[in-house]
């Protein structure tokens, strides 16, 4: 399957985020997700963003880090 695109903003992690990855996640296996400046620039703050984003996908999501892009995977069998 291709890979979908998406951008985060200065909203940050939302519920409604959650679920428009899901909705994603229904069509293509990998997305990747641009972190905006308006959202964040540290990287501390990117790790984090990274866990909330993993928290309410659930345990069959797997996530790389690349500067200010993630690129998040779904797996068939729980991963973490």
């Amino acid at each position: 399957m291709t890979q979908s695109q998406i951008q985060l903003g200065k909203n940050k992690v939302t519920e409604k985020f959650i679920e428009t990855l899901r909705g994603h996640f229904k069509n293509h296996d990998d997305v990747k997700v641009s972190i905006l400046k308006s959202a964040t620039r540290d990287k501390a703050e990117m790790k984090k963003i990274t866990e909330e984003i993993l928290e309410g996908l659930g345990k069959n999501y797997t996530a790389k880090r690349l500067g200010f892009t993630l690129f998040l995977k779904k797996w068939r069998k729980n991963m973490r």
